[in-house]
């Protein structure tokens, strides 16, 4: 890959005195910081990243945009109540916020999409030429892919859309995102496979297939929260490798997609 831009999709960085939110998915017990990450992105030749904004810390995203101020390498997403003022949202964009994160996975109850403090949020990420990043189970993909498209807002499914690990891409939820993705303006992330159950690779080879290369993105999701001891950068980098076979698609996946959506 020495001669293709390397592009970091998803990663998170924190520190561990950062405010939780009342019992979060994950509760790391150390820091990953700005430092580290672009030191990680050193030792494998990648050019940028991009930083989600995690649940963890819900909508605390003063570490990120700290972060962002350190290197013109890195973009960031970030966490917002749908409240949130257009002066705040404005800010962020001039610091290098690309996005919102939706981080419904998990939630008894999903949030109602189409009630007035969404359409007006959505409206301006729309404004912004923002993109919301979905982190939700495969199969409640249709409860929000229609409302969003509906908004026109830029959509990108986190975790290869986290398939559903006996169906697969048999799965409703694998195919509304397919369908999404033909529409033209939703991505998918090709990452989190470690995360995933063993239909994992067979899913992403199916998504490569079925949509425009154009429209997937490779992400390490380093520093690999709760499975810091079984996963590393250098796992993330040859699972794409060896799910993809074709080396022009591969520096696309790899990089050339996400340069342009996030740094163009």
């Amino acid at each position: 890959m020495a001669d293709a831009v390397l592009v970091d999709a998803h990663v998170h960085v924190f520190t561990r005195d950062m405010p939780l939110v009342p019992n979060p998915r994950h509760s790391p017990d150390y820091s990953f910081t700005v430092e580290q990450l672009l030191d990680t992105m050193d030792r494998h030749g990648v050019h940028y990243a991009v930083i989600a904004a995690a649940s963890p810390w819900g909508d605390y995203n003063d570490y990120v945009l700290e972060s962002l101020g350190k290197s013109a390498r890195l973009r960031g997403t970030i966490i917002a109540d749908p409240a949130v003022e257009k002066v705040s949202l404005d800010a962020m964009h001039a610091a290098g916020m690309r996005g919102v994160r939706l981080p419904f996975i998990g939630l008894p109850e999903l949030p109602d999409l189409d009630s007035w403090n969404y359409r007006k949020f959505l409206r301006r990420l729309v404004d912004l030429d923002w993109h919301v990043h979905v982190h939700i189970e495969g199969p409640r993909l249709p409860a929000v892919l229609p409302l969003l498209e509906q908004s026109g807002v830029k959509i990108v499914i986190d975790h290869i859309g986290r398939p559903d690990p006996v169906s697969g891409t048999a799965s409703e939820g694998f195919q509304a995102m397919l369908r999404s993705v033909r529409k033209g303006r939703t991505w998918v992330k090709m990452s989190g496979a470690y995360r995933l159950g063993a239909n994992a690779r067979e899913c992403a080879q199916a998504l490569y297939r079925e949509v425009d290369v154009d429209r997937l993105m490779w992400a390490s999701d380093c520093p690999f929260v709760g499975a810091e001891s079984t996963m590393t950068y250098e796992a993330a980098i040859t699972w794409l490798e060896e799910t993809i076979p074709d080396a022009a698609d591969r520096r696309r996946i790899f990089g050339g997609n996400a340069l342009r959506f996030y740094f163009s």
